[in-house]
């Protein structure tokens, strides 16, 4: 009698248990397939809880044959060794996808209730019924289907020993508990079944009630329901990206520690929250994630833009994937790539690169300077000599006036003169003219990108303008050839091709290296749809490991008197703001010759 108290008081005591599990499980736990096994073994456990205390209490109260209760406590009997087979599954895959042969577990189980059921007309699963399993007598039925539920049980188990090996590379705490959980009701059912031992059948149930000891601790001090691996858990809180998994109610269901320490939040503040509600808090476009979340489910795409999150001052890349199994929908994995220091780093670069641009284009107008000073100084000189020959012409006329000895020839021959010296002044201005007018476009150029259309002749005749100067001072000889129709129009900024043409005869210049009497050649023709225009000098060449690198990174042969921005810049511009190309053949001895090919306006 004391016996059945003791029973009878730890079975109420497990029932209130799951009942209490079951609540905490739905209201606390996010929705998943795990959580689903979970209240489904419980709930099985409640119900071999609930028919065992009635048989104890209502058996010999009411006289009513213990099988009865059986009945009832075999529904929850037959449905917990497919819960935790299930269970192992989910815990393996993360979310299965119900299969038909699933159906035939069910089935097996239905059929076992059915046989149970009908026991009294064949005696299949018990020939004789008894509390006591030594008097019981088992039928042919009643055998199989206890090695049946116990290959069930030990499936299940399998499943979680392979999951933890696999992802942790030794038993995780929470597998263990869990299979030691299982272990204790297959051990005493095996050891009842079969004789072993002599005990009621009321230390199942009490079996149970162990397990759910053991599965306790499981779900809240190594949070079970979790799935993640001890071992895998260190793993990536060691990785430096931040990342977030929700599921398909996008709901937060795991993270990483890098991401807490990188926004500064505790666990609670994340877990089990609704990501878009979590996005809000921390002034993240949330239109832009959902718009992503749709993408990524739907066409199962991978998602990448850049956000910044005011609240921890950063910049992150942001990629969003589905993570999936065998085409099973499992979560969402948002990952957050910090690129904080990227973006210092490129902010930097490009303040770096504008004071080297800055540099170039006060290099180029320091030459441009020199050049001007020089074309304009022979012309003014010429006109200011021209001016003195006018003088002297009016001061002759003036006196010649009133001398008689000079007739009307005389005044006509110094018309004539006086016009030779006016023809010379106007050609020396419209020479200057031309100057300023290449030198203001170049000048113009260093704050403005205007595009328009421009012809060879007109290309060439600025390119000579500016040179004239450097070419001279250096006595090199730029050969210019238009093998094309001169009035081709080309469709850009004429200031900023002329830049890329003379930083390249300037350097051909450099290449000769102080050499006077050397040639450049110009040029100009069409391939295609293309004209294409040569720049040839005939110096030492590049160097190898010059050629690799020229038109993707600064790179100079002049050592610290160069920067190698000017070729660099030059590509960018040609790619840029004529859609064209820069390509270079270089020899070493023989020479290096440039190509610059721009599309024809169409």
């Amino acid at each position: 009698m004391l016996t059945n108290v003791a029973t009878l008081v730890a079975l109420i005591i497990s029932a209130i248990i799951c009942i209490i599990f079951i609540s905490i499980i739905k209201h606390k736990i996010s929705r998943s397939q795990l959580k689903t096994a979970f209240i489904f073994l419980y709930s099985s456990m409640l119900v071999i809880y609930m028919g065992t205390i009635l048989q104890i209490i209502f058996s010999n109260i009411l006289k009513i044959n213990p099988i009865y209760f059986e009945y009832f406590i075999y529904i929850g009997n037959v449905l917990l060794p497919l819960g935790f087979l299930f269970m192992g599954l989910i815990f393996a895959n993360t979310k299965i996808k119900f299969k038909n042969r699933y159906l035939v577990l069910v089935l097996i189980q239905i059929i076992s209730l059915i046989v149970l059921w009908t026991n009294d007309y064949h005696h299949l699963f018990y020939k004789q019924y008894s509390i006591y399993p030594t008097e019981a007598v088992v039928g042919v039925y009643g055998n199989v289907y206890n090695i049946y539920s116990i290959l069930l049980f030990t499936v299940g188990i399998v499943y979680l020993l392979v999951y933890s090996i696999k992802n942790s590379g030794f038993f995780s705490k929470q597998a263990i508990l869990m299979i030691l959980g299982a272990t204790v009701p297959i051990g005493v059912n095996f050891l009842t079944s079969f004789k072993i031992i002599n005990t009621t059948i009321y230390i199942t149930p009490i079996s149970f009630t162990i397990s759910i000891l053991i599965f306790t601790l499981a779900i809240f001090k190594f949070k079970f329901l979790r799935v993640t691996p001890v071992a895998l858990q260190k793993i990536v809180d060691r990785i430096s990206d931040s990342y977030i998994v929700i599921n398909e109610d996008n709901v937060i269901t795991d993270f990483n520690k890098t991401l807490l320490t990188t926004l500064k939040i505790k666990d609670e503040n994340v877990r089990n929250k609704n990501i878009f509600q979590f996005m809000s808090k921390y002034k993240i476009d949330i239109e832009k994630i959902q718009k992503a979340l749709i993408k990524v489910k739907n066409f199962n795409e991978t998602e990448r833009f850049e956000i910044k999150i005011e609240k921890a001052n950063k910049y992150f890349t942001v990629e969003i994937n589905t993570i999936r199994q065998k085409e099973q929908f499992l979560g969402v994995l948002i990952l957050f790539k910090d690129i904080t220091q990227h973006k210092e780093d490129m902010e930097t670069i490009r303040r770096n690169q504008d004071i080297l641009v800055e540099r170039e284009r006060l290099a180029s107008l320091g030459q441009m300077i020199g050049g001007i000073a020089h074309n304009l100084k022979t012309p003014i000189m010429s006109v200011s000599g021209a001016t003195e020959g006018l003088n002297e012409l009016i001061r002759e006329y003036d006196l010649s006036i009133d001398n008689p000895q000079v007739n009307s020839e005389d005044h006509h021959e110094i018309v004539k003169d006086m016009d030779e010296w006016i023809k010379k002044i106007r050609n020396y201005i419209e020479y200057m003219s031309d100057i300023i007018t290449a030198v203001k476009g170049q000048a113009v150029n260093f704050v403005d990108e205007e595009q328009e259309d421009f012809t060879v002749a007109e290309l060439v005749k600025h390119v000579t303008i500016l040179m004239r100067h450097e070419l001279k001072n250096a006595i090199i000889y730029l050969n210019s050839q238009i093998n094309c129709n001169d009035n081709i129009e080309i469709k850009g900024n004429i200031n900023s091709l002329v830049q890329v043409i003379n930083n390249i005869i300037s350097n051909a210049i450099q290449a000769y290296k102080g050499e006077p009497d050397k040639n450049i050649d110009m040029i100009i023709s069409t391939e295609g749809n293309n004209i294409v225009i040569t720049i040839r000098d005939y110096g030492p060449g590049l160097p190898e490991e010059v050629q690799e690198k020229l038109f993707k990174e600064m790179v100079t042969t002049k050592g610290k008197n160069g920067t190698g921005l000017g070729l660099y810049m030059s590509y960018s511009n040609i790619r840029a703001h004529f859609s064209g190309d820069i390509t270079v053949k270089t020899k070493a001895g023989k020479g290096t010759e440039f190509n610059i090919i721009i599309p024809v306006k169409r």
